[in-house]
């Protein structure tokens, strides 16, 4: 039995910030010219997935061996960040982080590198806050398996099952799960 909540943790992409759209634009922009097909479906279905795994996914699935999965991930990241300024906050996922602001630790966990995970929660102007941010260069396993969601706990200095996680996709409700933390679908909110 899981104790109550005394922790937050929080997905950014599709969770605090409204962002998949523009990460799907910039996965049809950089596939496009090599005609790997990438549809909106599996995208969403890969959503919590490393750019960097997903670039591997794909272009062994394409049979394409000429081409650097490391350079596709570089220039899908660019082709993001060349868009994300018109990114919007997910209004009730950021209303649940302001009531808590101050009053629980929190953190953000996400598959996503670091310096676009802050970016992100810069341009949604909740940066300051958490406690602590972990991102997929802080772990070398990724959702559905628990590390992200663990490192946070760790680094908030609490243990998992006291632990809250609001997520948008399957594969991360299935990571809190395998971290005996409570997981809030913000897709039923």
């Amino acid at each position: 039995m899981s104790s109550p909540a005394r922790a937050l943790i929080f997905d950014c992409d599709g969770t605090l910030a409204d962002t998949m759209p523009a990460h799907f634009r910039a996965w049809q922009n950089v596939l496009r010219p090599y005609n790997i097909p990438f549809p909106e479906e599996r995208f969403y279905a890969l959503g919590g997935v490393p750019t960097s795994k997903i670039a591997v996914i794909l272009l062994a699935e394409a049979g394409r061996t000429d081409l650097d999965p490391v350079a596709i991930t570089h220039a899908k990241e660019q082709g993001f960040v060349e868009v994300m300024q018109s990114v919007q906050p997910v209004h009730k996922v950021v209303d649940i982080a302001r009531a808590h602001r101050g009053q629980l630790p929190m953190a953000v966990a996400s598959g996503s590198q670091g310096h676009i995970v802050r970016q992100t929660l810069e341009i949604i102007g909740v940066l300051d806050w958490f406690d602590t941010i972990v991102a997929a260069e802080d772990t070398t396993r990724h959702k559905p398996e628990p590390d992200v969601f663990l490192e946070a706990a760790r680094r908030l200095k609490v243990a998992p099952d006291i632990c809250t996680v609001y997520e948008d996709t399957d594969l991360g409700l299935e990571a809190a799960r395998r971290a005996g933390m409570v997981g809030v679908d913000i897709r039923k909110l």
